[in-house]
């Protein structure tokens, strides 16, 4: 057998395994997804443990602190949006009955211009009513997570325990811990920092859109804002598919001048905290390319359903810092990253 028959006989069979692991993946979502979400919690909560701990803070102490912490916003957070929630999704067929009308006026109108268009064609060209089905199914999807708190909770303290433990078992493990350890810990620096950022940025762009709607009078603004606090997590087109159902609602409920500003708002904020305030902290290194960002958009979507697509550019990111992190595969992290001007 020649070597080329050889490595081709490795790649297929590297393409089934991928093909079995995201079919597992897909069957397992009930579990996996509370178990990738612990993992997200625990990653930007470590660096407050850390803190904590750092100022001579029993470890156990720190660790119900940082846990407190995350349940009463928890808490807090399902207390505040699920009544909101509820009542959204209550009123979405009203939303929708205005949606269709509006619809069909602007059909009318584009008669009048002579421009024939067919109900059939605009209803499938500008089918608003599809937008506000996919927030509802969005927040309820977020909903229906918190009723897995115990579990996320529980399985993120047993992360933040063995975190402590896991650079001691790691040099026992690594054949020559001197040269390989501060690659790692390089690596779980760089993740601690993105999300850390990224937490931020996303908290304040939750907090201005909340601002700017209630200012408005957009019915729901807190919803809005926790919407837009995770899909910020989604870069270019997060922020898009965020604004969409606020803009929308806005057009049935105030009005085309209300909806105006409120893409004016959208595009204030967005460009406010993804242009200039968070390259400035973040930096080009922990950009992805807006193609990988789409395509992790929609596999991940696919694989872990709504709430994979709130993880998918986190995941996508840490495969790219751990691509980045050994110089052999240097060259399929700067693929993933931004686009670089000549």
């Amino acid at each position: 057998m020649g070597d080329g028959t050889r490595a081709g006989s490795g790649y297929l069979v590297y393409a089934a395994a991928f093909v079995i692991v995201v079919a597992g993946m897909r069957e397992a979502q009930g579990l996996l997804v509370p178990f990738l979400l612990s993992i997200f919690i625990a990653i930007i909560a470590a660096p407050a443990l850390s803190y904590l701990t750092s100022h001579r803070i029993p470890t156990g102490i720190a660790l119900v602190l940082v846990i407190a912490s995350i349940a009463g916003g928890g808490m807090l957070l399902g207390v505040l949006i699920g009544s909101s929630v509820d009542d959204f999704s209550a009123q979405l067929p009203e939303y929708q009955q205005k949606l269709h009308q509006q619809t069909q006026a602007l059909r009318q109108w584009l008669e009048k211009i002579g421009v024939d268009v067919p109900e059939a064609a605009l209803s499938k060209l500008v089918d608003p009513r599809k937008a506000m089905t996919m927030a509802a199914q969005g927040l309820s999807s977020l909903g229906s997570l918190l009723t897995n708190t115990f579990l996320i909770l529980l399985t993120v303290i047993f992360i933040l325990l063995e975190a402590s433990s896991f650079p001691a078992k790691l040099h026992r493990i690594l054949k020559n811990p001197a040269h390989s350890y501060p690659t790692f810990e390089q690596f779980v620096y760089t993740i601690k920092r993105y999300m850390a950022i990224k937490t931020l940025t996303s908290l304040l762009t939750g907090l201005l859109v909340i601002v700017w709607l209630s200012m408005i009078g957009v019915d729901y603004p807190l919803l809005w804002g926790v919407m837009a606090f995770f899909l910020n997590y989604v870069p270019n087109i997060g922020s898009i598919i965020a604004a969409v159902p606020a803009v929308l609602l806005a057009l049935v409920q105030l009005g085309s001048g209300a909806a105006i500003w409120t893409i004016v708002g959208y595009l204030v904020v967005n460009n406010l905290v993804g242009t200039l305030i968070e390259p400035r902290f973040m930096g080009r290194d922990l950009g992805l390319s807006t193609l990988v960002v789409f395509l992790s958009l929609v596999f991940w979507g696919w694989v872990l359903g709504t709430i994979g697509m709130f993880l998918s550019v986190p995941l996508t990111m840490t495969l790219k810092i751990a691509l980045d992190s050994r110089e052999q595969t240097r060259w399929m992290a700067i693929l993933l990253g931004p686009e670089i001007k000549a």
